[in-house]
């Protein structure tokens, strides 16, 4: 199956933030309110100041805790849309930055759980509220159900500064004719067996602090804190720029550009520095928000997501089909082409990314026989974008169950797992104060030094038995078992985790050294090649071993092939 071509589209669930910039649109909304009364205007009747003006409110609201998920990772999703509001496995860090919308690096201070505990949303207001007025109202749900008190602060953050470099300037003259942004060139193959070519975007008629905020979200695999223009360039600008994506610069070799070098290439340069920025701090929060109301999903309006697709088409694959698709599709289809029936079990029952041997039993035709899906979920009222995994799992779990009459129990059995132990020589680890906030955050800014190192996390107060669900989720191109943790660490640490990802660490293992020269960043360190996920572990100063442990595992009791449509 590693050699297949796998394809997972999920659909983007989560509203992106309008602004990543530094200064915040309250603080905007602030200065002009200022101005207005600087220059004498007025208006028909009284001001009342913010502190008393009413709070808008939501007309109901369902708020509950979710239970821990299997997923370290769980997905998120921030949607309004014609008076309902839906948030979804959302932490109290995720609905502070969606109400006042911030970035999470710029939510300070709190419990420990902030950035952990899990929550749904839904509410209801008039399809004619506006989104900022439904942020306003997520403000008022979160001080009223949560207790939250927080206070507006500044505080000296991490950040990149977008400056003049010491090459000449490749900035041209603005095409007013163009709309203003920067888009990306199309896309071009890569040649049979080579890397990914580099992708090149073109800026038309844009300021320079309009560049700045726009290629930390093209190159957020490289940067992982906000940009700041400090260039002193006025006016709007054309300019192209091209780079290899984080992923694929270990496999570019030689001809691999890093966003770093890439913009030094046209004459700017990024450094990392540390500026005062506007960020939300956390005064007080409940862990348990307040009851909801009797009947909230009554009058909600709410209705239990499908168990069953509207319609579905299952036939086996062509024998000469090559396609290893699985698609979750705008508009509630799912499209899947030439899976077996054990990776759509793996699917329907959370477990993914085990092993197929923690599914046993059943008929060989499992393994070998491929199938083609398209189906659909039914349309809601009002008809909603996307039908979320989580939904879209369980549908397909009901079609397995129709159309192949799948059949299947779980039990413990004696299986194979990777152990995480720590040798009695002290951990390379931080021991993380019980108050400090719990999280693990991807990280590219701590492995831009190594062109080698595909991935990088940082964590903070993380127990051990997290840091094993962690490994099992995200070095899965190595561990192909279940992780345990058998430490015996108690309490939570800090660590940074560093890896090279199998595809790179395999190339350049055969190819020897590093593929190409670290990226011109500020405080890089010497390149020092590739490293697998098994030595990253033991830089923490511990160890993954392959043992026996009792498992659970997944049993087919009886499964046929597909009937007809």
């Amino acid at each position: 199956m590693s050699r297949l071509r796998l394809e997972f589209v999920r659909i983007l669930e989560e509203i992106s933030d309008v602004t990543r910039m530094f200064v915040s649109s309250r603080w905007i909304a602030a200065s002009a309110l200022a101005c207005a009364t600087a220059l004498g205007q007025t208006t028909a009747a009284p001001v009342v100041p913010a502190s008393k003006a009413p709070a808008p409110m939501f007309d109901a609201a369902d708020v509950h805790a979710n239970p821990p998920a299997s997923n370290m990772y769980p997905s998120t999703r921030n949607n309004y849309r014609a008076g309902k509001y839906v948030a979804h496995n959302a932490t109290i860090v995720d609905l502070v930055r969606y109400a006042y919308r911030v970035d999470a690096d710029e939510v300070l201070g709190g419990p420990s759980w902030l950035e952990s505990d899990r929550f749904d949303v839904q509410a209801k207001t008039s399809p004619s509220t506006s989104y900022e007025t439904a942020m306003l109202m997520l403000r008022t749900l979160l001080e009223d159900r949560f207790k939250l008190q927080v206070h507006d602060d500044t505080r000296p953050l991490p950040a990149y500064t977008l400056k003049v470099g010491k090459r000449k300037l490749q900035l041209k003259e603005p095409n007013r004719s163009a709309p203003a942004g920067c888009r990306p060139q199309p896309f071009k193959p890569p040649p049979p067996g080579g890397a990914m070519p580099p992708q090149t975007v073109d800026c038309h008629n844009i300021t320079m602090a309009s560049f700045a905020e726009q290629i930390r979200r093209m190159a957020n695999g490289y940067l992982d804190k906000p940009v700041v223009d400090k260039t002193g360039i006025e006016g709007n600008w054309d300019l192209t720029i091209s780079w290899t994506a984080r992923g694929q610069l270990g496999l570019a070799g030689s001809e691999g550009v890093s966003v770093f070098d890439a913009l030094e290439r046209i004459g700017l340069k990024l450094e990392l520095d540390t500026l005062p920025a506007p960020v939300i701090a956390v005064d007080h929060v409940n862990r348990t928000p307040t009851p909801n109301v009797p009947d909230v999903a009554k009058i909600l309006g709410e209705k239990p997501p499908p168990a069953e697709f509207d319609v579905a088409d299952v036939k086996p694959s062509r024998p000469d089909s090559r396609d290893r698709i699985f698609q979750n599709l705008p508009g509630g289809r799912l499209t899947v082409k030439g899976m077996n029936l054990k990776f759509l079990i793996q699917i329907t029952c959370d477990m993914m990314p085990d092993p197929p041997d923690l599914i046993v039993g059943g008929p060989k035709w499992i393994d070998s026989d491929r199938f083609d899906i398209v189906a659909k979920a039914p349309e809601s009222d009002p008809p909603e974008p996307f039908v979320d995994f989580d939904t879209m799992r369980l549908m397909l779990r009901s079609l397995l169950v129709e159309r192949f009459k799948l059949a299947t129990h779980t039990e413990t059995q004696a299986g194979n797992v990777y152990a995480l132990v720590a040798p009695k020589r002290p951990p390379k680890m931080k021991q993380s104060p019980e108050e400090a906030r719990t999280f693990c955050r991807q990280s590219p800014g701590a492995i831009l030094g190594n062109p080698s190192l595909t991935n990088s996390f940082t964590c903070q107060n993380t127990t051990m038995a997290d840091f094993a669900k962690m490994l099992r989720q995200f070095a899965g191109g190595y561990i192909d078992h279940p992780v345990i943790d058998s430490t015996e660490l108690s309490g939570g640490w800090d660590f940074v985790l560093s890896w090279t990802g199998r595809g790179v660490f395999d190339r350049v293992s055969r190819d020897g050294g590093t593929p190409s020269a670290a990226p011109s960043v500020p405080n890089a360190s010497d390149p020092n090649g590739a490293v697998s996920a098994f030595e990253a572990v033991e830089k923490l100063g511990l160890k993954l071993e392959l043992q026996k442990h009792p498992t659970q595992v997944l049993v087919i009791d009886h499964a046929e092939p597909p009937i007809d449509n």
